[in-house]
């Protein structure tokens, strides 16, 4: 139940991943509500107090500037004097508006800005228009009563202004209060941030450690111990299920590794039992073909002698039976000869090993034709061959082949005169040799069949030999490290083709 209940690899990395995305969606949730706070204190502070203060001391001194022209033109009746309380009026309307669209957010302040907006409203109205109406209609100055009366109304309007100045001067410091309080949340949500980032992300740093990766290391250690040979050593399952279904993999594997190894010290044994046995059989056919070469041979040699004596003595004195049995008796003995003799050499292909020297094709074929002289000549045959390369292989292993193959096409020639070519074309790192003849061919179906040895198409007496030849070359084709085999694709004729390995240039030189 236990291994069960024991999370998956993938459930692992996807609960990890939701953690850490949840986290993730949180702090920028929270960072940037402290953010958009302290966007917005800074707005206010920044954006509204500051430009409203500003706005205020230009409305401050523009109504200064209105006071100062009426009260110099009620006091001097000199009109270049009024000109700072035209640019007053004009100023005051500008920075009204602007201030009024400030105040929007502080209802405190723009109280007090209507306040101050009517209070200059009746100092122009009750002193300020009359005052100057008085001034240019009579050309004197106005009374000191007069500008007393005008200072009094002015002052309620100084008293206003120092209203609103104290009510931006209280928001500012209120706003100021918020954005440091805004700034220092912002700070700590995002050193929150990063302590909470760290942290989880340690967590899962460690929980994956300790859940995936240290399994996974355990494993890979076992697996390790396994892969030096210590193959019996169990390996142990331990963290996700993937990880635990991956060591009961090695394990099976481990115990299959282990019937294969059972397995293949017994077939090695028994390896070993055969190689005693090969080379024992190896001793008996190298002392068989002494005695084949020796002892076998002069006995045969005196039966053949006999009977040829038999023969030339009384021929024709005996009856017609017995000089055939006499016959039979000769020729019996002339192919044990020759049957004997093939046979050593087909025994001797691979088992004599002389050294291999670069030898040019074309002086092997020269040989081999030599020695086919006699029936070259009898049967009229010609003989056509591309330049040969040169390779590597025992001179008279490499001229039996050659002379073979062109001794089976002269032997099984059609009723044509005999027609013989030998190819070579490169195929790779091999040369490939074609010998092709006009001669009565051979079956597609007996294609594997020939280089049996003893396996015979015809009868001994309509083409002679032993059945040896095409065995023997394949043995020593193969023994140079090719390969032979007849082609089948030819319409007429037949052709057989052998691969030879093509000599690098190392050999080239040392030959």
């Amino acid at each position: 139940m236990a291994e069960t209940r024991r999370w998956p690899l993938r459930r692992i990395i996807n609960v990890s991943l939701a953690v850490l995305a949840a986290f993730l969606l949180a702090a920028l949730i929270g960072g940037g509500f402290a953010l958009s706070r302290l966007g917005d204190a800074r707005a206010t502070v920044v954006g509204r107090i500051d430009p409203a203060l500003q706005q205020a001391l230009r409305l401050q001194s523009a109504l200064v500037d209105q006071e100062t022209g009426v009260r110099g033109y009620a006091l001097g009746a000199n009109e270049d004097v009024l000109n700072p309380y035209i640019t007053g009026v004009t100023a005051q309307h500008e920075v009204a508006a602007q201030l009024g669209g400030l105040l929007t957010d502080l209802p405190d302040a723009a109280a007090q800005l209507r306040r101050v907006d009517d209070r200059v409203d009746q100092w122009r109205k009750v002193y300020a228009q009359p005052t100057i109406a008085e001034v240019a209609r009579t050309g004197e100055p106005a009374s000191t009563t007069s500008v007393e009366q005008g200072k009094a109304y002015f002052d309620r309007v100084r008293a206003a202004l120092d209203g609103l100045q104290t009510r931006l001067n209280t928001a500012r410091v209120n706003a100021s209060d918020t954005l440091d309080g805004a700034a220092t949340t912002t700070n700590i949500v995002l050193v929150a941030i990063a302590v909470g980032f760290a942290l989880i992300v340690a967590a899962l740093a460690l929980g994956l450690r300790r859940a995936a990766i240290q399994p996974i290391s355990r494993l890979a250690e076992e697996v390790r111990i396994v892969a030096r040979g210590e193959f019996d050593h169990p390996v142990e399952q331990s963290g996700p299920r993937e990880v635990r279904e991956l060591g009961t993999d090695v394990n099976i594997m481990r115990e299959r590794i282990l019937q294969e190894l059972s397995a293949l010290q017994v077939a090695h044994a028994e390896l070993d039992k055969r190689s005693t046995d090969l080379e024992r059989s190896n001793a008996e056919l190298e002392q068989f073909a002494y005695i084949a070469s020796h002892d076998l041979q002069e006995p045969l040699r005196k039966v053949a002698s006999f009977c040829q004596l038999l023969e030339r003595r009384y021929k024709r004195q005996l009856d017609e039976r017995a000089d055939q049995y006499i016959a039979f008796a000769v020729d019996g003995a002339k192919r044990m000869q020759i049957l004997i003799n093939d046979l050593l050499a087909f025994s001797r292909v691979g088992r004599v090993v002389r050294e291999h020297v670069v030898v040019s094709c074309d002086a092997v074929l020269e040989q081999a034709l030599a020695n086919l002289s006699y029936t070259i000549e009898q049967t009229g045959a010609t003989i056509e061959a591309d330049p040969l390369p040169d390779v590597s292989a025992e001179v008279p292993l490499l001229t039996t082949v050659f002379q073979n193959l062109i001794g089976n096409a002269l032997k099984f020639r059609g009723d044509e005169t005999p027609h013989v070519r030998v190819t070579v074309r490169r195929d790779g790192d091999f040369w490939e040799f074609g010998v092709a003849d006009n001669g009565i061919g051979i079956d597609d179906e007996y294609a594997e069949r020939i280089f049996v040895i003893f396996q015979r198409l015809h009868n001994k007496a309509d083409y002679p030999g032993t059945g040896i030849g095409l065995a023997m070359c394949r043995k020593i084709v193969e023994f140079h490290g090719g390969r032979i085999w007849l082609d089948t694709t030819v319409e007429s004729g037949s052709r057989f083709c052998f691969t030879l390995p093509v000599i690098n240039e190392d050999e080239e030189t040392d030959g």
